[in-house]
């Protein structure tokens, strides 16, 4: 039975301890400990300049703790390794794209398997295999000979989504994947979402201002202003006393839920 118990324990791919980063002069995070477990969908949310951005480039090994420590999968971040990097997939924030560029959808998603084989790893038949299955997971694949650069915002997203599933990863992190993009392909990129996290077992961390849309979908909500203000359910969360104190006098109860006034999307 004790063995049994033992197994069926979630195992943690993500774990903060008592962590602090600092950016030039800046406290970004301070004093976090948050665990994430494998197969999670989490929300991070929180105002502009909270750290939701800083706490995933921290993910990525992109910069190290000033105190406290973070351990990744099986090692602390500090000792990541490419085959450590190669299990992480990134959607960063939207950018301004040059609608002229010449590239084409199928090889703005191979360039997702960089990651796996090295920059200078000529793609090859299985590269491009994963690639085009990527494009058909989120629903892409006759489009992959289109130049990207033609695409609309919401199509674009898609794209970018997998080219960041061609890395085959286990936990995908998403920067704001719905800024900059209409109220209905906002709802069709989290959908698109939601189904990739449920049929290829992801654990996906989320960084958005958005509470409302987000929080009917993932497992846990996290509630970042420098310090941890709140981890776990949604409903345990979501509570006026709670959010008051991160976003002051700027939240406003809705019939339709929570309005922040003055947010938008920089992390």
């Amino acid at each position: 039975m004790a063995t049994d118990q033992l197994e069926q324990q979630p195992r943690q791919v993500v774990a903060f301890s008592e962590a602090t980063y600092i950016l030039g002069h800046t406290t970004a995070l301070e004093n976090i400990s948050l665990e994430i477990n494998e197969g999670e969908f989490v929300g991070i949310i929180g105002p502009n300049g909270s750290g939701k951005t800083t706490i995933l480039r921290a993910i990525l090994g992109l910069i190290l703790p000033r105190n406290g420590n973070l351990q990744i999968f099986d090692c602390a971040c500090e000792n990541l390794r490419c085959h450590h990097r190669a299990r992480i997939g990134y959607l960063p924030q939207k950018g301004k794209i040059d609608r002229n560029f010449p590239i084409t959808v199928l090889e703005t998603v191979i360039m997702g398997r960089y990651g796996v084989r090295g920059l200078f790893h000529r793609s090859g038949k299985e590269d491009i295999a994963i690639a085009l299955a990527s494009l058909e997971a989120v629903g892409m694949r006759e489009f992959q000979h289109h130049p990207f650069g033609q695409l609309s915002g919401g199509q674009q997203q898609r794209i970018l989504i997998a080219r960041a599933l061609a890395q085959q990863p286990q936990v995908l992190l998403l920067d704001e994947p719905t800024t900059g993009i209409d109220t209905t392909t906002q709802h069709t990129v989290l959908e698109l979402i939601r189904r990739l996290h449920r049929e290829l077992n992801l654990t996906i961390l989320l960084v958005t201002h958005d509470i409302n849309l987000i929080s009917p979908l993932v497992d846990q909500l996290v509630l970042l202003n420098t310090r941890l203000f709140a981890h776990g359910h949604p409903q345990d969360v979501l509570h006026y006393d709670i959010l008051s104190q991160v976003y002051g006098d700027e939240i406003v109860v809705t019939e339709n839920g929570y309005v922040i006034g003055g947010d938008s999307h920089h992390g």
